[in-house]
């Protein structure tokens, strides 16, 4: 949101007013209250008809300040993010002639006490940002309604990153970002995931407390600062300091959950119905049986929202005709080694058998005469569960047990933001700030549920949705894309942004959602979605199972799917450091190499865990052009074995067997004895591989459980390698560069 009329004017329909000087403090339990009216307080009569900022400052994780700027204390409840970790008090003060000084850790908030009011933050005494003199504001328009806004200072070099799923260019410099969730689709400024959270390269990461709408200006409104506004009278944001991108991720995700760990089967290749097609038993176990005569390895079969009738979504009633014994049909999928996994939404259609008692016992939102809150986008006459009301989520949790006592193993939580404002939520909750968050209370009742039945390991959503905190409950795909290569770049655009948020986990539909796909495309798609954290062939209106799209495909298919399965003794150890960190196990070049500047604004290539560089294939012709990152030692093709040096660009051109997977130096990189599952210990039968081994190293392996199972050593001394294991069966060592 914008509020000046370029540099020098304020826009006529709103009116600010800027703290001008610090006029005292008060300590009050953990937190130091500062006092900045809106004048220059030079007299008694100056302190009359004049308003004020109450600026609090507080710190409840070393290296972050909780800070927060408020107007008017009208003590209004608000809807609240859950956030961890905010009992501790790391918080120390001191006074000098010119500043009061707060501190936590090593960083350090100076407040002027003196005209012109300002703030700065310093990290070991080197100055990060600073909110200038009139940089914070309370703002009031014409219609009575109130604003807060800050800005920070954006040094030249300096390049954001994150604010949730965003298919607009990686970098966030010179965007204007409303966090408002929308169903959008993949080519547009709307995002199904939207985060209040931004990250620097420099280092430090800023986290905007508040359910509702968001505006960020950044570098935009004015082109030196990062601006962020809400609407109210107060507003409060947590400043992250951290020695990296890395680090001050961790502790965003202390603060708002750390990603729960997916099972391990979820790794594996999904294979879904797709929308529109038309589906019964028959097609089903057909495609899955193609699949396995084929030797395509996939771990889970999807039923989209077909495995309802038209108009009744979502009842939780199958359709009879196509699927007469769902029990029975999950057996056979179980008999054959796969998982099942159902769509649903929180959205009940008129003619749902359910709707009738959901409408009478208050299940729905309702508008503010008190009637249920329907419309016909979607499904017609639907009703949306209000999950603040305990019953109603409790009885929608009650059918989800339901459908897993037949056999289900995971949920799609599909939609989720098409959440109205003009409604009434059962608990009173203020309609704009629940637009966002409930997201995370959709997909929370939904895990929860998974968690009770399934047990904590096994718990799994493919969910479009999200809000903060919504890592808890992985995995998230990125929604509704098209079947043409500038839309699988933007996938990956938004993916990354997305995993530089907080997420750990991310997937995409392979081939794209709407249209249909090339054969070319579908292949080339297939290398990118199979290594990527999570693997999904789905669309809307034609069949995604390989064969369609001719032999090739089928082949490319399968050793693809094959390689990630040979490959999860590296990634599931991965996904559990990610779980522990926070460290997303999909993530830009820039979270990896922070300190080569060619690597700040790539967005077509990522890592796949520390060790693995991928480039996917953009091209009907095959060519990719990639930056191969400064290291020490070469990089190494896994497939073809070609070596890379670091700090330069290579243009190459590949069949649809190949596409640059680099493996980056003094890497042991730990090879499974299986390629026809995801699911399998991951702890016999390793094989170990090393890639220009060139100091001491060693490697952690999990089991399926999430615990640490046993360690690859490497020593390196005069070029000569000494190699051993503890805890695992590694059947042998192979030095391959």
């Amino acid at each position: 949101m914008k509020f000046t009329n370029g540099y020098w004017l304020t826009r006529k329909e709103y009116t600010l007013n800027y703290p001008r000087q610090c006029v005292g403090y008060r300590q009050r339990q953990e937190e130091i209250a500062f006092y900045v009216p809106y004048k220059n307080i030079v007299s008694r009569g100056d302190t009359l008809n004049v308003g004020m900022t109450t600026i609090t400052v507080s710190s409840c994780i070393e290296g972050v300040f909780r800070i927060k700027l408020t107007h008017f204390d009208t003590g209004q409840e608000h809807v609240q993010f859950q956030l961890n970790d905010c009992s501790g008090n790391f918080l120390e003060f001191l006074e000098t002639e010119e500043y009061y000084i707060c501190q936590t850790g090593n960083l350090g908030l100076h407040i002027a006490k003196k005209s012109p009011f300002q703030m700065a933050f310093y990290r070991s005494g080197e100055l990060i940002t600073m909110s200038k003199p009139k940089a914070q504001a309370e703002i009031s328009d014409q219609n009575g309604k109130h604003y807060m806004r800050e800005q920070l200072l954006l040094s030249p070099d300096e390049y954001l990153y994150g604010l949730g799923e965003r298919f607009t260019p990686f970098v966030k410099n010179g965007q204007s970002v409303d966090i408002w969730n929308e169903d959008g689709g993949t080519g547009s400024e709307q995002s199904y995931k939207n985060i209040p959270f931004y990250i620097s390269n420099k280092n430090y990461g800023v986290f905007v407390n508040h359910t509702g709408k968001v505006s960020f200006e950044l570098a935009s409104e004015n082109v030196s600062c990062a601006q962020f506004s809400t609407e109210g009278e107060c507003l409060e944001y947590f400043f992250i300091d951290g020695e990296s991108m890395n680090e001050v991720l961790s502790k965003y995700t202390r603060l708002t959950g750390k990603p729960s760990l997916p099972p391990q089967w979820s790794f594996g290749l999904w294979l879904s119905t797709s929308f529109v097609t038309d589906y019964s038993e028959e097609t089903v176990l057909e495609f899955i049986d193609g699949m396995l005569d084929r030797g395509i390895p996939f771990n889970v079969f999807h039923f989209d929202c077909f495995w309802m009738k038209e108009y009744e979504w979502c009842g939780f009633e199958w359709d009879k005709d196509a699927f007469p014994d769902p029990k029975g049909l999950i057996q056979k999928i179980h008999d054959r080694g796969i998982k099942v996994c159902l769509w649903i939404n929180p959205y009940i259609g008129q003619k749902a058998k359910v709707f009738e008692f959901c409408r009478d016992n208050g299940y729905f939102l309702k508008r503010e005469d008190g009637c249920t809150w329907q419309w016909d986008l979607w499904q017609a006459g639907q009703g949306i569960i209000d999950f603040t009301n305990p019953e109603a989520k409790s009885w929608f949790q009650e059918k989800l047990k339901s459908l897993l006592s037949l056999g289900v193993d995971a949920f799609k939580t599909d939609f989720g933001e098409r959440i109205p404002t003009d409604c009434q939520y059962y608990d009173g909750s203020d309609p704009e700030e629940m637009h966002n968050y409930y997201d995370y209370l959709y997909n929370q009742s939904v895990f929860e549920v998974l968690k009770e039945v399934k047990g904590d390991k096994e718990a799994v959503l493919f969910a479009r949705s999200a809000s903060v905190g919504s890592q808890k409950f992985p995995v998230h795909w990125g929604g509704d894309n098209l079947s043409e290569y500038y839309s699988m770049a933007e996938s990956l655009r938004g993916g990354l942004s997305f995993l530089m948020s907080g997420f750990g986990f991310w997937s995409h539909d392979i081939g794209g959602f709407e249209e249909s796909a090339t054969e070319d495309l579908y292949k080339r798609w297939t290398q990118f979605g199979l290594l990527s954290t999570h693997s999904r062939y789905h669309g809307n209106i034609e069949y995604r199972v390989p064969w369609k799209f001719g032999e090739e495909a089928v082949c490319v298919t399968r050793e693809f799917s094959k390689l990630k399965n040979r490959l999860m003794p590296y990634l599931y150890s991965q996904a559990v450091k990610t779980s522990q960190t926070g460290i997303p196990m999909m993530k830009p070049l820039v979270l990896e190499f922070p300190d080569d500047p060619n690597v700040l604004v790539i967005d077509k290539q990522y890592m796949l865990g520390d060790s693995l560089m991928i480039a996917p294939i953009f091209r009907e012709d095959g060519k990719v052009k990639f930056y191969v990152p400064q290291s020490k030692g070469l990089w190494t093709d896994l497939l073809t074995l070609e070596t890379y040096e670091g700090g330069r660009w290579y243009e190459r051109e590949y069949d649809y067997l190949h596409l640059p997977i680099l493996v980056k130096p003094n890497t042991i990189l730990c090879i499974g004895k299986e390629e026809l599952t995801a699911d399998y210990d991951i702890t016999n039968g390793i094989r170990v591989n090393l890639f220009q081994i060139n100091e001491d190293s060693e490697v952690e392996i999990f089991n399926s459980d999430g615990q640490l199972a046993g360690k690859v050593i490497v020593k390196y001394s005069n070029s000569e390698l000494d190699m051993s294991s503890e805890g695992i069966d590694v059947t042998d060592f192979s030095i391959l560069s």
